[in-house]
């Protein structure tokens, strides 16, 4: 369990943010630039000592303004990943990933603290780097090391700082994979700032909303997604529900996926590699869902979704967002406002969710 309460202020900013997260598993801490996720995150570490807060991670007070407890960041057992990698220039990859090591606590064992020297290289692809230094490496493969030397010192805790934000889309969808399989390998909580939603989609069970020094929301990804009424996520373009799947089948000869989620069935554009059974999140976006209220005839969608219309939000001058329940699923889509005049929707009528088969993007694993 991690517990996190921060107040700070600086010229022109005050930062005042309280949420607690569950074990294992990523937080991610989501919002605009200067909204206050890095000072969080910095007070967690210990590299910031706020004006006042809390900090509890598994059961340890590391921070207690209120009866004077301020354990030192060395002794707080966080592994810090920035969006610099940091690494020391003149020591080959094996040496900084050893650096690493020789900060883990003393009597650390693989069993009790995570995974061993050659499991790290392995789960992060390093074996054909270790007699390279840095200057020699992609930004990805940097990254790549400076996550491994933060899980090799035996943190309690691991805090990421917009480790990606510094790379291009390319380099992105390289490392974003190996943080995947280090989040499941290692059994830790982590914090994980960042501005981008697809990180979150791919990474994270549970949001914290930040704007401007405040928490507006906390949840799961799938919860928050959903809802009509954050601005901050339902008025941008990529806004939409994130929805657990899992394949039914594979329809090679027609080049179609077949899902199911909590409320019906999707067919998707094929995915191969797929097996049947496996698990996956897919966010469908609110621009990609469009609303009847009867049942089309003779159109190229696959998915036809019988559906109960719950919201209708304002979001804009000339655009809705509507919240649609399929079953138990939740789902956003977004229309004109001259829509909902015109089909006279309101929330209790049932409609259809009309979705093309091309428009889900893949999250993740489910």
């Amino acid at each position: 369990m991690l517990e996190v309460a921060v107040r700070h202020r600086f010229p022109g900013f005050a930062l005042e943010a309280e949420f607690g997260s569950p074990g294992a598993g990523v937080t991610a801490l989501f919002g605009p630039s200067g909204c206050g996720k890095s000072t969080i995150l910095a007070a967690v570490a210990g590299l910031l000592r706020p004006e006042a807060g809390r900090v509890v991670a598994g059961g340890e007070v590391l921070l207690d303004t209120a009866r004077g407890v301020s354990v030192a960041p060395e002794r707080r057992r966080c592994g810090v990943v920035f969006q610099d990698a940091r690494l020391f220039p003149h020591l080959s990859v094996a040496s900084n990933l050893r650096y690493g090591l020789r900060r883990a606590p003393r009597g650390a064992t693989r069993d009790a603290e995570g995974p061993g020297f050659g499991e790290v290289v392995e789960l992060l692809g390093l074996g054909g780097l270790l007699g390279r230094r840095p200057l020699g490496l992609s930004g990805g493969e940097r990254q790549r090391v400076a996550l491994g030397r933060a899980l090799l010192a035996r943190p309690r805790l691991l805090l990421m700082d917009e480790p990606l934000a510094a790379l291009d889309a390319g380099r992105r969808a390289e490392v974003l994979p190996f943080l995947a399989r280090l989040r499941d390998a290692a059994g830790l909580p982590i914090l994980y700032v960042t501005h981008a939603l697809d990180e979150v989609d791919a990474l994270a069970d549970r949001l914290v909303l930040l704007e401007a020094g405040r928490v507006l929301a906390a949840g799961t990804v799938e919860a928050l997604a959903a809802r009509a009424d954050l601005p901050a996520l339902a008025r941008r373009r990529d806004a939409g529900a994130v929805i657990g799947c899992t394949v039914l089948g594979q329809d090679a000869a027609r080049g179609l996926t077949r899902l199911g989620f909590e409320g019906g069935e999707l067919v998707v554009a094929q995915r191969p590699g797929l097996a049947v059974g496996a698990r996956l999140r897919l966010r469908l976006r609110a621009r990609d869902v469009a609303v009847a209220t009867e049942a089309p005839r003779g159109i190229s969608m696959h998915n036809i979704l019988p559906a109960r219309l719950e919201v209708v939000v304002s979001a804009g001058e000339a655009e809705a967002m509507l919240r649609l329940r399929v079953g138990p699923t939740a789902l956003l889509a977004r229309v004109t406002r001259d829509s909902v005049g015109r089909l006279g929707l309101a929330p209790g009528m049932a409609v259809f969710a009309l979705v093309k088969s091309i428009a889900f993007d893949h999250a993740g694993p489910g």
